[in-house]
């Protein structure tokens, strides 16, 4: 059953607050999913948040701090010293989140946190993944892994990863690699433990030496579509030479997957920018005015061109009544082609195509549907008995209008985007 997060309970974790009763504040936090606890400080003024969140404890503090709204937990962390984010937060987490939280402070702070982590291979970490640009495959793997030699033999293997597995919360899969830290295999825990094979055997002759990886320079967009062509929950990632540096699994993609998606509806909405509820409303003006500037433009340009057939109107005013159906069948045109380019561009079917290809098969599809929209205005006019003039014109307006708005919505979108 799915979490809610009612008013009451908000109401009743303020007054917990308020009142300092701490007690009843973890009573009704105790039995929730971190993922829920976040939503309700999401909700929870920011003072409230910082009290709720010093009530919970170690893993479950850093879990709930992973699971809050970016902008939330940047104000969060910004209410924390330096000791207490080095030694209550990223103790708790993985060395991925961990770099995240720590790309999240000013670089002033960044150093006193590092300087402050006792754990120097964690250390170490972190500031590794701190080099990798944004939005790489290094930005976004974890370093805990678990990884045997290709020479050593099933006892040895076992041995090895018993001793890693304390460092690595889930564990998927088993790397092979070669004495030079290379990546040569995997290893499925169902062949290590169910092996017909000799304890002596070496780990080289029962791995799976196929192996899809990632560099640590790939795109996470190109990740992302990896995980998905190869139906596999976790990649590992290698060096320029070939060397495993990390893993990225499933659910740091479905986060980057939530975010593709956002951003291409937003840029079928027409929105220029990242941006949410949450965001001030400068941020949002700035992302949705360019779009509305040139919408206004065009039906200012419209606006004028009518006023220059005001004769003809005057004539037959009956034209007036079928602008509105002109231009709003226009607008859905031109928001359906766009919509289609940005969702191939999205699951990467257009790359490498042509713009001219793509607007010469939006022209035969544009064709066709202004045929049929223009005939059955047509007909629809025919049957009304309008005149022949105002059925003519209205047709023909309607087909060039259709014509129109498909190629303009897919060549702007599509340059938009590139």
């Amino acid at each position: 059953m799915s979490f809610e997060v009612t008013k009451p309970l908000l109401d009743s974790i303020r007054t917990g607050v308020s009142e300092g009763r701490d007690s009843a504040v973890e009573a009704l936090l105790s039995e929730l999913h971190p993922a829920d606890i976040a939503a309700i400080m999401d909700r929870l003024d920011l003072d409230d948040s910082v009290y709720v969140y010093r009530l919970l404890e170690g893993e479950q503090a850093a879990d709930v701090l992973m699971e809050l709204d970016e902008d939330r937990r940047e104000d969060l962390l910004a209410s924390f010293t330096s000791r207490e984010i080095a030694e209550d937060v990223l103790e708790h987490i993985d060395s991925d989140d961990a770099a995240d939280v720590m790309a999240e402070l000013p670089e002033e702070k960044q150093r006193e946190v590092i300087a402050l982590i006792d754990d120097v291979e964690q250390r170490e970490d972190i500031q590794e993944l701190l080099t990798y640009a944004e939005g790489t495959a290094g930005a976004l793997m974890a370093k805990e892994l678990i990884s045997v030699r290709a020479d050593a033999t099933v006892a040895r293997a076992i041995v090895d990863m018993r001793q890693q597995a304390r460092e690595v919360e889930h564990v998927y899969t088993i790397y092979v690699v070669d004495k030079d830290d290379r990546l040569f295999g995997l290893l499925a825990l169902k062949d290590l433990l169910f092996s017909p094979e000799s304890t002596r055997t070496l780990i080289k002759h029962i791995c799976e030496t196929d192996v899809v990886s990632v560099r640590v320079d790939t795109d996470v967009e190109e990740v992302v579509k990896s995980m998905k062509k190869y139906d596999v929950v976790v990649l590992p990632v290698v060096d320029d030479e070939g060397h495993l540096v990390g893993r990225i699994t499933f659910d740091d993609v479905m986060d980057v997957m939530t975010e593709e998606a956002e951003e291409d509806y937003q840029l079928a909405s027409g929105i220029s920018e990242d941006v949410d509820a949450s965001d001030s409303p400068v941020a949002q003006v700035r992302a949705r005015l360019p779009w509305l500037l040139i919408g206004l433009a065009g039906g200012i340009l419209s606006s004028q061109i009518i006023a220059r057939f005001e004769g003809q109107l005057r004539i037959d005013p009956k034209m007036a009544f079928f602008m509105p159906l002109i231009a709003a069948t226009a607008g859905n045109v031109g928001v359906q082609s766009s919509a289609i380019v940005v969702q191939g561009l999205a699951s990467g079917m257009l790359e490498g195509v042509n713009i001219f290809a793509r607007l010469w098969k939006e022209l035969r599809v544009a064709v066709i549907t202004a045929l049929v929209c223009g005939l059955l205005i047509f007909a629809v006019n025919f049957a009304l008995d309008q005149t022949q003039a105002l059925t003519y014109t209205v047709s023909i307006a309607l087909f060039t209008v259709i014509l129109t708005a498909a190629l303009f919505g897919t060549m702007i979108r599509s340059r938009s985007t590139a």
